[in-house]
């Protein structure tokens, strides 16, 4: 991918929003003149414009070298967008685009990790100290009226397995750390990260999920972990653990965890995730016992996110202008 190396060269931003998108993600006039001052080496060098869904779409993006957008349309876009260099997701996932064979030659495609790590991190917190005090299981005595005791130990000392360790399953583990557990992680590399006293490669799960009393589904959606938290797996956890979703639905078998809750396997479990979403007013899932949702939201920002996302437009603008390498660039082949 080349770079602007022409000193007078501006740079054509075209972000594109969705009119029925939540606020939290949308970017606007005043969002971008923000980020413009934080930014103000290199925001002269800029020409941005904010679209809604496809209203100037195929006009503005012809002379665009980036898009900053949550969906596009794919087809042809090396003849629609003849000087694109690289697009910009606005969230971490990019599976709602896959497969990934319609980014052009030469085009990188870039995701917003990294930019949910303090939210998640205090969700994290949340979720692992509810699960421990047995908040799910409270909350169904609650709605079933049932005044009935479940006292529980102190959450130091406890053990937590991350599956995931990216910069979200990191973001867990810090919150984890500060409440004192001993945090594992599995990450497909199994190199050592921050925050995490042991590391180990995928093929290592099995053994583990018998060793956390607290499992956290970090790891993004990949042909690889679809379906990866099935009935088999389940029954390889610890007795009386409690599991979060903080990935995607799809990656949990959400039927088995039903089943896993019901018999007592699990004494509670939290989703931020399901699949589908938004979550049908008829699933079963509304009324399972010992179980939390909360609808996709454990880790964006309402006052900061679009900020954080643009923090990261830039930033990657100004190594475009320098010719260095861009940061948050997805390999296809993974997905991520």
């Amino acid at each position: 991918m080349s770079s602007l190396n022409s000193a007078d060269q501006r740079f054509r931003l075209h972000i594109k929003n969705n009119r029925e998108g939540e606020e939290v993600f949308r970017i606007t006039e005043e969002r971008l003149n923000s980020a413009r001052h934080r930014h103000g080496d290199i925001a002269d060098k800029i020409e941005a414009w904010l679209d809604w869904d496809l209203d100037h779409f195929e006009q503005k993006i012809r002379d665009a070298d980036a898009l900053v957008t949550w969906d596009l349309p794919t087809e042809n876009l090396a003849e629609t967008a003849p000087k694109l260099r690289w697009i910009h997701v606005i969230g971490a996932g990019v599976e709602h685009l896959k497969p990934l064979t319609w980014i052009p030659e030469g085009v990188s495609l870039i995701n917003s990790k990294g930019v949910h790590a303090a939210k998640a991190e205090e969700y994290a917190m949340m979720a692992l100290l509810s699960l421990n005090a047995r908040l799910p299981a409270l909350m169904t005595h609650q709605r079933a009226h049932r005044f009935e005791s479940l006292f529980t130990g102190r959450i130091a000392g406890k053990t937590l397995l991350v599956v995931g360790a990216g910069h979200m399953g990191e973001a867990v583990a810090h919150a984890a750390q500060k409440l004192g557990l001993r945090v594992i992680g599995i990450r497909r590399s199994g190199e050592a990260r921050e925050g995490f006293d042991e590391m180990y490669g995928p093929e290592a799960l099995d053994q583990l999920l018998g060793l956390a009393d607290f499992v956290a589904l970090t790891t993004p959606l990949t042909p690889e972990t679809e379906g990866l938290i099935n009935a088999r797996r389940l029954s390889l956890f610890k007795d009386g653990s409690g599991l979060i979703n903080m990935s995607r639905g799809q990656v949990l078998d959400q039927e088995a965890l039903s089943a896993a809750l019901q018999c007592g396997k699990l004494s509670g479990a939290i989703l931020d995730v399901t699949e589908p979403e938004p979550l049908p007013g008829d699933s079963p899932l509304w009324d399972q016992a010992n179980l939390l949702i909360t609808p996709h939201v454990s880790s964006d920002d309402l006052e900061e996110y679009t900020d954080l996302v643009l923090d990261v437009v830039f930033d990657n603008i100004r190594r475009d202008l320098a010719g260095d390498a861009l940061k948050n660039i997805v390999d296809p082949d993974l997905g991520y």
